[in-house]
């Protein structure tokens, strides 16, 4: 979000906020609606404070509309959501972070130590790729050489599947499942 736009959601929710103490206040009856009115005609009727309400009034009705009908989101976060652009010659080739990520966890599967995977994808403004990978292994797994096999063989495969560079591969071993749960 950029600062213009935090500075004004800020001011809105306090107004917000003052306006929905004060009509609580007055259905609990805790404030006279007619001293609330007096003030409000004094506001409104005076020459300089009305054209400070008018020109604030009309200040928020084109925010509220900016927020309601134009998304704040910039092309390239729209971009970095999406996955990775690739260009050539032919055309251009959109490859979605999903699919990497599927690829991650295909190849995570055909490891026989592995039980369930659960794989994130960030991309860098350089599109190289950073996978993080949450596994869950049988007791009978050698975490270590599983690791280091897991992280060669999915740089491999994303570089020659997609042709992209993985940068950095980072597993958390989050379980070690035993016989028992396997079976289950």
């Amino acid at each position: 979000m950029k600062i213009l736009e935090k500075i004004t959601l800020i001011i809105y929710s306090n107004i917000m906020l003052v306006l929905a103490v004060i009509l609580s206040l007055l259905v609990f009856g805790w404030l006279d609606i007619k001293l609330v009115g007096d003030i409000v005609t004094k506001i409104v009727v005076g020459e300089t404070s009305g054209k400070i309400v008018l020109g604030l009034s009309v200040v928020f009705i084109l925010l509220s509309i900016k927020c309601i009908f134009f998304d704040s989101t910039s092309r390239e976060q729209i971009k970095e959501r999406q996955g990775v652009l690739l260009e050539n010659e032919n055309g251009k080739l959109m490859i979605s972070k999903e699919t990497i990520e599927n690829l991650v966890n295909s190849v995570a599967l055909n490891f026989q130590s592995a039980e369930d995977v659960t794989t994130r994808v960030v991309l860098d403004k350089e599109n190289n790729v950073n996978v993080f990978v949450n596994l869950i292994v049988n007791e009978e797994a050698i975490i270590k050489d599983l690791s280091a096999n897991l992280q060669a063989r999915i740089k491999e495969k994303v570089k020659t599947a997609t042709d992209l560079e993985v940068k950095e591969v980072n597993i958390t071993v989050k379980k070690v499942a035993s016989t028992q749960q396997i079976e289950k």
